[in-house]
């Protein structure tokens, strides 16, 4: 699409974070997550039924601890760099996510999104068709697995979380393989403090649910607002930042309190224009900027995506594994013409 306003600089007056706001989000989200965590270890004694109806509200404020270290990572969350790094560095911890690898490969998602030459970085990645058909039958069988339902959005995310996110891949720079390196010894004083004090039992039973619903929550939440009906996705030499946002970045309309639980999140296009707007910003400026307010996709229209697989370059859009079928029948008839 065509840039049909100077949109800078609408998101510009939009921009600016205040402490006091940014304060009282810190408040009612990182401090309800871990008074939570310990009211599901005391329910311990109650029932483990009791235990896992927690983990719902509980799960639901990490995801909120994720948004604020999602902004931070941004710059967005407070005006002062060093307040965001000292933010994400914590909430990165509680969390489980080295907080420089994570805002380096989150800020390549933002400049490659909806770019075919440039996936894989920070994104859930997506083949195209014809990519697809050529693979040999161990790849495609590799990526049939990961984007399977059952996996993405299950234990899926619990590996990317607990096990991925300590590790870097070859040619990480420093300051990303230092990030990794802290947050796992952090993490291993923590977890190895809580063990020591409560039983590595008793951890594991509050832990785990927590974070097998919290990821899951987050990967679809990213999933769903990349992967929908009349997304974006060209060649590096026809890909604009615009359009990739406002196109290939979907508005998820939730209900209200769903809304809050992922921190406005569902705006993705705005955010994709502008991730300097803090979390708390983006509805407002959705809502006084009629350029801004796209066709949304409902949390009914969103469950279509979990059919979506492959990119067809051809057509345009997202497809399904089961429309293979006709796309071999027509190599097939090409090669034979």
């Amino acid at each position: 699409m065509e840039t049909p306003v100077r949109w800078q600089p609408i998101v510009a007056k939009y921009q600016t974070s205040e402490l006091r706001r940014s304060l009282w989000q810190i408040a009612n989200s990182v401090i309800p997550f871990v008074v939570l965590w310990y009211v599901m270890l005391r329910s311990l004694e109650v029932g483990y039924w009791l235990t896992l109806l927690l983990t719902i509200p509980t799960a639901g404020f990490m995801v909120r601890t994720f948004i604020i270290f999602h902004d931070a990572g941004h710059g967005s969350f407070f005006k002062s760099t060093r307040a965001n790094t000292i933010i994400g560095w914590i909430t990165g911890i509680l969390t489980f996510t080295p907080y420089e690898y994570w805002r380096h490969d989150h800020a390549v998602h933002h400049a490659t999104t909806g770019d075919l030459d440039r996936r894989g970085k920070g994104d859930v990645y997506t083949m195209t068709v014809d990519e697809y058909l050529a693979a040999p039958w161990h790849a495609r069988l590799l990526y049939r697995i990961t984007r399977s339902p059952l996996i993405m959005f299950t234990i899926g995310p619990f590996i990317q979380f607990v096990v991925i996110n300590r590790f870097y891949p070859a040619g990480t720079g420093q300051r990303e393989r230092n990030s990794v390196h802290l947050t796992n010894l952090a993490l291993l004083l923590v977890v190895g403090t809580l063990v020591w004090l409560i039983g590595w039992q008793a951890f594991l039973l509050v832990e785990v649910p927590v974070m097998l619903l919290a990821t899951a929550v987050g990967v679809w939440m990213f999933y769903v607002q990349h992967n929908f009906d009349r997304t974006y996705f060209v060649r590096r030499e026809d890909w604009d930042y615009f359009t990739a946002g406002m196109n290939g970045s979907s508005y998820y309309k939730l209900p209200r309190v769903l809304q809050w639980f992922t921190g406005n999140i569902g705006f993705h296009h705005i955010h994709h224009l502008s991730p300097k707007i803090p979390n708390y910003n983006l509805p407002n400026c959705y809502r006084e900027n009629p350029v801004f307010q796209v066709r949304p996709v409902s949390i009914l229209v969103s469950l279509k995506s979990l059919s979506y697989r492959l990119w067809d370059e051809q057509q345009q859009r997202l497809v399904g594994f089961r429309e293979l079928k006709k796309y071999r029948a027509r190599r097939l008839d090409s090669a034979q013409g």
